[in-house]
């Protein structure tokens, strides 16, 4: 090919993929290169409040209707009933000893429920990523997107004005060559390869390893523990189900098709003991250890292989250069365990989407470069202290809920202040550029992994929860809610004042949202707080 597009994607999952619609928005010419064929198999499915909302804001922004929908449960079903996802209420986490049933007792001590919306109309989603990702290939097209599937890429060279790729396709050699090129094939990805780019350890994170596949017949596991006396902030199994052990953790993520992705993600010292690398065996073995999750899974099938990942972490070492950028999903991995791939994902393609907007063709773009590398890395290694401190926690299931208490506080803060339109309180993900909790979060992760004994850890959870207060506005740590936390609407006018607001403005912003579920139109489910 002679032709010299403007913009080169390698890698068309969703990221990649709105990306490409973004830049052909733009006016650019685009080309989209995919490995693989449209529908495959690809994890990480789990959306955030924030996640949807920076996907409502670029579909806003970039004239993206069709993707629009996605952004929430209530339009998503209206407009794509076809389009298999799941319904996410929330964070459902249960404790568990190896060789012991989960308790349920009154103060919940091995529970954590967080919410993150009022009701479904409005919910966060699980993505089944295969037919997900070929919508928003599909989309890409239709914007006018070129796309080319089935590329094995084999070499990038970064010449004068552009980059060089070449590879071949259904047996021929083919090369393109793209003013900018994108990388968004994951971690240790084509860029990485191609260039031999550097690897960096995360620093105080575990080495850990993954196992996980696609399953029907799924049981909910509030069906398998005895109720309570008290209603639930939502149906427990209606979120993203994690099921936490000393050394790792089980997500299960339910489909509405009947299909439930489930895997686990341990370190690697407890993944040698189970042998990971056996796949199937390996994950009967360690449900034997867990009574309550084999109940789970008794009369589950796997629907597919399971896929064995000898080495979940990942940290480029080099982001961007002068011609191209890696997307932050592909320029580093921590865990899913807070569902934090999604938004860190969509702020790349924000960031990336604003420089070729405001800056391509100028000498400008190289310095925003630079800036976008900090950032994604700097965003990256916040997302691996507090997770790498999780992790540290997880035999200790109190200091683990309060630990996960500030992801979800600097999270519901992020979220809240965006939609008031005051990004400038939370610039960041996960706040880590906040001066108070910049100041203090540090030597909590360090006393975190190595905390031990009933008084330590008391007084490192109240050192938490005073820690969190300038940004907590949704009722965190009240010991009165005994680890269930629903959204509600009084916590965040009381919390008014730690955003610059109002309780006027936080009213009208909650109507705005349909936070009170009364909507009939667009597509919203009818239903009261």
């Amino acid at each position: 090919m002679s032709v010299v597009y403007d913009v080169a994607v390698v890698g068309s999952g969703f990221a990649g993929s709105l990306l490409a619609m973004i830049a052909r928005r733009q006016g650019r010419s685009v080309v989209l290169l995919e490995k693989n064929k449209h529908p495959r198999f690809a994890i990480g499915e789990s959306s955030t409040p924030l996640s949807n909302l920076l996907l409502e804001d670029l579909a806003r922004r970039y004239n993206l209707p069709a993707i629009a929908p996605l952004a929430k449960l209530g339009t998503w079903q209206t407009a794509y009933p076809e389009l298999d996802c799941g319904l996410k209420r929330g964070f459902t986490f249960y404790h568990h000893r190896f060789g012991e049933r989960t308790a349920t007792g009154p103060d919940r001590e091995d529970q954590l429920l967080v919410s993150a919306s009022p009701h479904d109309g409005i919910a966060d989603t699980h993505w089944h990523r295969a037919p997900v990702d070929a919508h928003f290939v599909r989309e890409a097209r239709n914007c006018g997107v070129e796309y080319l599937d089935e590329v094995e890429l084999n070499a990038a060279v970064e010449l004068n004005a552009s980059v060089r790729l070449t590879g071949k396709r259904h047996g021929a050699e083919i090369g393109i060559s793209a003013r900018f090129v994108v990388d968004a094939t994951g971690p240790r990805g084509f860029l990485h390869h191609a260039f031999g780019l550097a690897e960096l350890a995360l620093p105080d994170f575990p080495e850990t390893q993954g196992l996980y596949t696609h399953f029907r017949g799924v049981h909910r596991i509030e069906d398998l523990t005895e109720p309570g006396s008290d209603e639930p902030p939502y149906p427990i199994d209606d979120a993203a189900v994690h099921h936490v052990f000393d050394g790792g953790w089980i997500w299960v993520l339910r489909f509405r098709s009947g299909i439930t992705s489930a895997g686990v993600a341990m370190r690697k010292s407890l993944a040698a003991r189970i042998q990971f690398s056996e796949g199937a065996p390996a994950w009967e073995r360690l449900l034997e250890c867990l009574p309550t999750v084999r109940d789970q899974f008794a009369d589950a099938s796997a629907i597919r292989p399971f896929t064995y990942a000898p080495r979940l972490t990942f940290r480029s070492a080099v982001v961007a250069g002068e011609r191209w950028a890696i997307l932050p999903s592909a320029a580093g991995f921590v865990d899913p365990l807070l569902s934090t791939g999604f938004p860190l994902a969509l702020l790349g393609v924000a960031r990336l989407a604003t420089m070729m907007e405001e800056h391509w063709d100028t000498d400008r773009f190289r310095a925003e470069l630079s800036a976008y590398a900090d950032t994604t890395s700097g965003e990256l290694l916040a997302a691996a202290r507090l997770i790498g401190s999780l992790y540290a926690c997880m035999g200790n299931f109190k200091l683990f809920t309060h630990l996960s208490l500030i992801y979800f506080a600097v999270a519901s803060y992020a979220e809240t202040a965006r939609r008031l339109e005051k990004p400038h309180l939370a610039s960041a993900f996960l706040l880590h550029d906040h001066p108070s909790l910049q100041l203090r979060l540090p030597q909590i992760f360090r006393r975190a992994r190595s905390a031990q004994g009933k008084d330590e850890t008391e007084r490192l959870c109240e050192d938490i929860l005073r820690a969190i207060e300038p940004v907590n506005v949704a009722g965190l740590g009240n010991p009165e809610r005994h680890n269930w936390y629903p959204v509600d609407a009084e916590d965040l006018l009381r919390g008014a004042p730690k955003l610059g607001a109002s309780r006027e403005e936080i009213a009208r912003l909650l109507d705005q949202c349909d936070f009170h579920g009364v909507r009939r139109s667009h597509g919203f489910i009818r239903t009261s707080v």
